[in-house]
């Protein structure tokens, strides 16, 4: 499937069983998966549909579904051995939805080799898109048309990336960082507290598909999560590192998509801020 089919399939699959139910879901349509861990019947729908369509494209591919692998663990071992995989987060931030915020996103990401190579999310009541391909860049798909995005400098006295994510000379646990970063965090008891030199922080939008792409056009210079499910990450992955920024483990290493059990991640608008937040992290009573 080209790049433009599939953001289209991921458009009609959310007009199709998605948006209906915005607003207007029925208590029969709410379920638990886990003690407040929700599910709806738009996001096994949802699923099922865009699942359907990938492996009738890729029939060889391993697709890795949120909610099918709820009912089939054995998946998560199959799509980390993968050499063609994809990734499908059918509506992410499904709390969100269930209580009628905007903001929750349909999330799509490919994989060859264990790279992340094509990435794909769709806001549908915001109607935006966010699109990555290696070595291609990240665009973003509005009304006005398609605009290739770049994260924003933020404090940086270099502001480059060169991809690694090894420490630097710089001293102190902000590096070459001239300002305090914003922060958020998906890890409740976290906010309002504040790594050194940096401002206090605050909860995320509580749907990566969200996340990533506010980071992308910097509404906050770095991210920390605590879980870390393919599914969440994969995409924003590519369309960080796609504009600049770079995804990593707390423990310091580039996160990889084969990497389904990280200790926690940092996302940031840029390698020296990545490098910076790090350690900070490690220097910090944050548990």
């Amino acid at each position: 499937m080209q790049t433009d089919e599939v953001l289209g399939l991921l458009k009609d699959v959310a007009d199709e069983v998605i948006n209906p139910r915005f607003r207007a879901l029925a208590d029969g349509e709410i379920h638990e998966k886990r003690p407040g861990d929700l599910v709806t019947d738009a996001d096994r729908e949802a699923e099922v549909l865009i699942t359907a369509a990938l492996l009738a494209a890729y029939p060889d591919a391993v697709v890795l579904g949120e909610e099918t692998f709820a009912g089939d663990p054995s998946l998560m071992g199959r799509y980390a051995v993968a050499e063609h995989a994809f990734t499908v987060d059918p509506v992410d931030g499904t709390k969100n939805f269930v209580h009628g915020s905007k903001d929750h996103a349909v999330m799509v990401a490919e994989t060859v080799g264990g790279e992340a190579v094509r990435a794909w999310i769709w806001q549908p009541q915001h109607e935006l898109g966010y699109v990555a391909e290696r070595g291609g860049g990240t665009w973003r798909h509005d009304a006005a048309g398609t605009h290739r995005l770049e994260v924003p400098a933020a404090g940086s006295a270099d502001g480059s990336a060169d991809g690694s994510a090894e420490g630097s000379g710089d001293d102190g646990p902000r590096g070459g960082l001239s300002d305090g970063l914003r922060g958020r965090t998906s890890r409740r008891a976290w906010i309002g507290r504040a790594l050194e030199g940096f401002e206090p922080l605050t909860l995320t939008w509580v749907s990566c598909g969200i996340d990533y792409p506010k980071l992308v056009e910097g509404e906050a210079d770095y991210v920390l999560y605590g879980s870390a499910a393919p599914w969440d990450h994969v995409p924003g992955s590519l369309l960080l590192a796609e504009a600049g920024g770079l995804l990593g483990t707390t423990a310091g290493e580039v996160y990889s998509p084969r990497d389904t059990a990280p200790p926690g991640l940092i996302a940031a608008g840029s390698e020296a801020a990545y490098r910076a937040v790090c350690r900070a992290l490690a220097a910090s009573d944050l548990g």
